[in-house]
């Protein structure tokens, strides 16, 4: 969790990696555990956010688990990710509604996904994972994309400005700190711009793009 004097900031997964660069390019960081899977932790942080701070204006649900490749049974597989990657993430921001309802700002809500839960990319031969093996991760992360549709829909009373960010393929634990990766601070990038918007970006909501640009849904 980041606090500024004037801007309170939720980031989940915030101890490593991209959310962690996010934390410390947003503000100071304050840290709180949270179980995405587990309702009663939810519970316990909604009621520590609400008799604290009063109002949330920056939700950044980052938290998110890679199980695709190892020896656990394809149903199991699925349960595991799709209640941490989608499920969680989903609980989680509906708890906070009423406190990012409350916030004097235009809250951000922003979805951290991948261009591997792309639709059009995913039928596409010339993209590096199109022969991976990642059906559990890539259906969590179109999920993830559904939650930003329709918050985004949920929150537009709000003037809210709801995105899916993808860090792309970024050196931390979740990857195996792959050579090929990119710096968790770089990962970071469009996450904290989005989080921030301004200008040009001010109504942007209902997205999905990288540092790069908008990506296909």
């Amino acid at each position: 969790m980041a606090v500024t004097d004037k801007t309170i900031v939720l980031i989940t997964g915030a101890n490593q990696g991209i959310g962690a660069a996010a934390a410390t390019r947003l503000a100071k960081e304050h840290n709180y555990h949270l179980d995405l899977t587990s309702d009663s932790s939810i519970a316990a942080a909604t009621t520590y956010l609400t008799s604290t701070y009063g109002h949330l204006d920056v939700l950044i649900n980052n938290a998110g688990i890679l199980l695709d490749g190892t020896d656990i049974p394809l149903r199991k597989l699925f349960d595991l990710t799709l209640s941490t990657n989608v499920a969680g993430p989903a609980c989680l921001t509906e708890s906070l509604l009423p406190l990012l309802r409350c916030s004097a700002q235009r809250p951000r809500l922003i979805f951290v996904s991948s261009a591997m839960g792309s639709l059009t990319q995913s039928l596409n031969p010339s993209v590096p994972w199109y022969n991976g093996e990642y059906k559990a991760y890539d259906a969590s992360k179109a999920g993830v994309n559904i939650l930003t549709a329709n918050y985004a829909r949920i929150l537009a009373d709000k003037e809210a400005r709801v995105n899916s960010v993808c860090p792309g393929l970024v050196k931390t634990n979740l990857t195996g700190y792959t050579a090929h990766g990119h710096s968790p601070e770089v990962g970071a990038q469009r996450i904290v711009e989005m989080a921030t918007v301004t200008g040009k970006d001010t109504d942007v909501t209902g997205t999905f793009s990288d540092k790069d640009g908008p990506i296909p849904w």
